[in-house]
C-alpha cells in the first residue's frame, strides 16, 4: 500500500511539475506577444516588472532585464508562501517565476496582431488561463497570486478582487506616466483575466446550500464525510403540507464539491429540494483544503 501512495504522490508531483513549465512557457509566450505589442501592462509583479522595465529605460536610459527585477519584486511573497501557504506550492511558484523570466528575456519579441482591443481580451484570456494552470497544480504564478491565497486562508476573503484593486493602482501610476488609454486598456485586459480564473477555478469560491429534506441527518452526515464541512438542521414543516414535518440543512462548502454533493443527496432523498447560491465572505471556523 505505500508503495502504491508513494507511486501516486510521484505521478501527481510530475504531473504539477510538467504543467506549471507548460504554463511559464504560456506567460512568457504570452509577454512578448501580446502584453508587448499592446504595450500592456499585466498587473501583479509581472505588470510592475514591466513599468519599472519601462521607467528605466524612458527616464533612466537604462535597459534592465525582466528576471532580476521580477525576482526580487517577489521576494516577499515568497516569504510569505512559505511561511503560511506550503513549502512545495511555493517551491513549485518559485520554477513559475524564474522560468517565465529566464523565457521572457530569451525569447524574440512577436506581435499577433495591432489591434489593442483584441490585444487586451485575448492577452487577458491566455494570462488567465496559464494562472487557472498553475492554481489547478497547487502552485502560483507569484506576486500577488500569494497575497491572494494568504487573504483567503485568513479570513475568507476572495483575494483574486482583492488583487484587481490593487492592480488598479499600480495603472493609476502607468496612466499618469505613460498616458490613460494605455491604462485603461490594461484594464480591460485584468478584468478578462481576473473572470476566466474564477471560471476556472474555485477552490477559493464558497457555495451555500439550503437543503429540503426529510432526511436531515443523514445528509448531513453526507456533506461532512464528502467535504469535512459541517450543518446545521432547521426544523420547520412544509406550508402546503399540513402535519408532514420537513428540515432544512444549511451548509457552506468549496464550490468545487458542490454538484458531486448535490448529486450524492439525490441519491439519500430524490425529493430533496437544494438551493445553492454562491456566499460573498465567511467568518468563523470552516475547513480550508490546505495547501502542500
Amino acid at each position: 500500500m505505500d508503495e502504491k501512495i508513494k507511486s501516486k504522490n510521484y505521478r501527481w508531483m510530475s504531473l504539477r511539475l510538467i504543467v506549471v513549465i507548460v504554463a511559464s512557457v504560456v506567460f512568457a509566450l504570452n509577454i512578448k506577444s501580446f502584453v508587448r505589442a499592446g504595450g500592456i501592462l499585466p498587473g501583479g509583479a509581472t505588470g510592475l516588472t514591466l513599468l519599472i522595465q519601462e521607467v528605466a529605460a524612458r527616464f533612466l536610459g537604462v535597459n534592465i532585464p525582466y528576471t532580476p527585477i521580477n525576482v526580487a519584486i517577489n521576494v516577499i511573497p515568497v516569504y510569505i508562501g512559505f511561511k503560511f501557504i506550503g513549502k512545495k506550492f511555493t517551491s513549485l511558484s518559485c520554477i513559475v517565476i524564474v522560468l517565465t523570466g529566464i523565457l521572457a528575456d530569451l525569447i524574440p519579441g512577436f506581435a499577433i496582431t495591432d489591434d489593442v482591443m483584441l490585444i487586451s481580451l485575448f492577452g487577458g484570456i491566455i494570462n488567465g488561463v496559464a494562472v487557472s494552470m498553475c492554481l489547478l497544480m497547487d502552485a502560483t504564478s507569484g506576486g500577488l497570486d500569494f497575497i491572494a491565497i494568504y487573504l483567503y486562508k485568513k479570513n475568507g476573503t476572495d483575494g483574486f478582487n482583492v488583487t484587481l484593486y490593487i492592480n488598479a493602482c499600480i495603472l493609476i501610476v502607468a496612466g499618469a506616466l505613460f498616458g490613460w488609454e494605455r491604462a485603461l486598456y490594461s484594464i480591460v485586459f485584468q478584468y478578462a483575466s481576473t473572470t476566466v480564473i474564477h471560471v476556472l477555478y474555485r477552490k477559493y469560491q464558497q457555495t451555500t446550500l439550503f437543503i429540503v429534506t426529510q432526511y436531515p441527518d443523514e445528509i448531513s452526515a453526507l456533506i461532512y464525510n464528502m467535504s469535512n464541512h459541517g450543518s446545521t438542521i432547521i426544523y420547520g414543516r412544509g406550508s402546503h403540507e399540513e402535519g408532514k414535518g420537513k428540515s432544512v440543512v444549511y451548509s457552506v462548502v468549496t464550490a468545487t464539491q458542490v454538484n458531486q454533493i448535490i448529486n450524492a443527496i439525490k441519491g439519500i432523498d430524490p425529493g430533496a429540494f437544494v438551493n445553492a447560491f454562491k456566499s460573498e465572505r465567511i467568518s468563523g471556523r470552516f475547513y480550508r483544503i490546505p495547501e502542500d
